[in-house]
């Protein structure tokens, strides 16, 4: 009962903004609404948890998509993402500007957030595809994919680094399987899966309040160096804070590491800086940078709000204990620890949205199959790394981001997006079977 009831509010939530056009936010409340009663909650209950949920997801992502779309805005007013977009595609060409696109992504992955990552690529994706002459999501994909996969399965994003600790799995060889994984994931589900979708299912327009296409002159651009060094300063900044985390835990500078490490700080900063390299230093006044940003908040107002909307979705579907029946039922199995890993978590992802909660709660499940099948630790992280991954879809604030951001419908969303992530987490389960039979 509890997964027909789950399956009964996407088709309601789907009714509700593809047949109805209801505004995707209010879509989103009045299924969690429907969700949350027909589960058994009491309505005070539903309430209290779509609050939660709300305020959670927009509680760490908030700071991080604002401070994201100040830096994408300052950088696409000053000619920087242009500057950027036109370096690659001169050095990679028109025919390898894909492999520039994911290389970044891959390289921006490492340290970011999932979310960070994009919101921070989403101006040089626009940038990249314009100066190409190419359809948006044929950049738009691999970059996506990239980020997704490196955020799964490799440590040091929260994900991995928790359920390894469950797991009491090396963090250093998790890390390394992780990225021989995740290359071939992003290489069939980035770049393969793109080329292979028909080319009007590539092409979208691009929201017009998030990115104004201006040509700019090589004199009105600051330069390569100064564009990319600015970019990157959060990449730098989060990095460095995984290095001490990972090697130099016990150091006196941990907690200054881990202040300035932190996503919403490191994009501060990087905003900071952008407001003088892109700003000030290119002779424009305090109130037209200050225009900017203002400008680039009011363009995220909306998709703050749907994101919100998937969080309060995901959360009472947490809250109604679906996670519990799930559980229950996947114990009976007799597979092998990886695959009942994987499915645990995939199932959970599919049923619940929150990739985290999928990953904790089938580690939590799971723990005691290691000591008694005497499995790897670490391709047991990356068994349910790989599992959150599977399918995105509606109940998913990532899949949320990614349509609002490319402006899509929801069908097309599914057809990309969801495709995607199906096709990483697939690659990533077959890459730890492959490692199973190594070690």
């Amino acid at each position: 009962m509890p997964i027909f009831i789950i399956v009964l509010g996407v088709l309601l939530l789907l009714f509700l903004m593809v047949q109805l056009k209801v505004n995707a936010f209010l879509s989103l409340i009045l299924t969690s609404l429907v969700v949350g009663v027909l589960e058994g909650m009491s309505l005070n209950k539903t309430i209290a948890s779509i609050e939660s949920g709300l305020g959670s997801t927009l509680g760490s992502l908030a700071l991080v998509l604002g401070f994201g779309a100040m830096l994408g805005k300052l950088m696409e007013d000053s000619g920087a993402a242009q500057r950027i977009a036109e370096v690659l595609t001169q050095k990679f060409g028109q025919k390898h500007i894909q492999w520039a696109a994911l290389i970044t992504a891959f390289i921006v992955g490492l340290a970011m957030f999932y979310e960070t990552g994009f919101v921070i690529l989403i101006p040089l994706v626009f940038s990249i595809a314009l100066e190409a002459q190419v359809p948006i999501l044929y950049i738009g994909v691999p970059v996506a994919t990239a980020l997704i996969t490196m955020h799964g399965l490799v440590p040091p994003h929260p994900g991995p680094v928790t359920i390894a600790n469950i797991f009491h799995a090396n963090l250093g060889i998790t890390m390394i399987i992780g990225i021989t994984i995740a290359i071939p994931a992003i290489l069939i589900g980035g770049l393969l899966f793109s080329r292979l979708l028909p080319k009007d299912k590539l092409e979208t327009q691009i929201p017009e309040k998030l990115f104004k296409p201006t040509h700019f002159t090589d004199e009105q651009m600051p330069s390569f160096t100064v564009s990319i060094m600015t970019a990157v300063i959060p990449v730098i900044l989060m990095a460095l804070y995984a290095l001490c985390e990972m090697f130099w835990a016990q150091s006196s500078l941990m907690p200054y590491m881990k202040f300035i490490g932190n996503p919403a700080i490191a994009l501060l900063i990087a905003v900071l800086v952008a407001i003088f390299t892109f700003g000030l230093r290119r002779g424009k006044s305090m109130k037209a940078v200050m225009d900017s940003i203002a400008d680039s908040i009011s363009s995220i107002a909306m998709i703050l709000l749907i994101i919100g909307g998937g969080g309060a979705f995901k959360q009472v579907l947490v809250d109604s204990h679906v996670d519990t029946f799930i559980a229950g039922y996947m114990n009976h199995l007799s597979l092998s620890p990886l695959l009942i890993a994987w499915l645990l978590a995939a199932v959970l992802r599919l049923s619940l949205g929150s990739a985290t909660v999928a990953g904790m709660t089938a580690a939590g499940i799971v723990a005691p199959l290691i000591a008694m099948e005497h499995v790897s630790p670490e391709l047991m992280v990356l068994a349910i790394g790989a599992g959150s991954i599977t399918f995105s879809h509606v109940n998913d604030a990532g899949f949320w981001i990614y349509k609002e951001y490319f402006n899509l419908s929801i069908g097309r969303t599914l057809q990309t997006w969801s495709v995607l992530t199906l096709i990483v987490s697939i690659i990533g389960l077959l890459g730890v079977l492959v490692w199973n039979l190594i070690l």
